[in-house]
């Protein structure tokens, strides 16, 4: 009972820093091939960025680490970062293999289409 008190405490406050209003950029960039089954192997990549406005995110964890994430593990993205405090991504992809389109998909149907809505598409640099 005596360890009760200290836990809740260190779970709330890594709760509250975790949700807090940070500028912080998350990066994840992937390596080696997305391609567990094989096809488009020896097709040369197409590489191509765009930056993406996302409307919907509250909290750097919960959704900018979650849209980077479910972007990052995408079949045919080389590398995907979402800022929280400016409200964009930048995607990096082969366009052999994924779309701007499917991209934009994505995000958009994360917990269930409910959530983020991408009002922006454009070319990165």
């Amino acid at each position: 009972m005596k360890f009760l008190k200290p836990i809740v405490l260190l779970i709330t406050v890594c709760v509250f820093l975790s949700c807090g209003n940070n500028s912080k950029t998350n990066v994840h960039n992937v390596a080696g091939s997305h391609n567990s089954d094989g096809d488009n192997e020896n097709i040369a990549a197409n590489l191509e960025k765009i930056s993406l406005g996302i409307d919907g995110m509250t909290c750097e964890i919960g959704c900018a680490r979650t849209i980077q994430s479910k972007l990052s593990k995408t079949k045919g993205v080389k590398m995907a970062e979402v800022n929280f405090e400016n409200k964009r991504g930048v995607v990096e992809f082969d366009s052999n293999r994924i779309t701007e389109d499917e991209i934009v998909d994505i995000v958009e149907q994360i917990a269930g289409g409910d959530l983020y809505k991408v009002i922006e598409v454009k070319k990165a640099e």
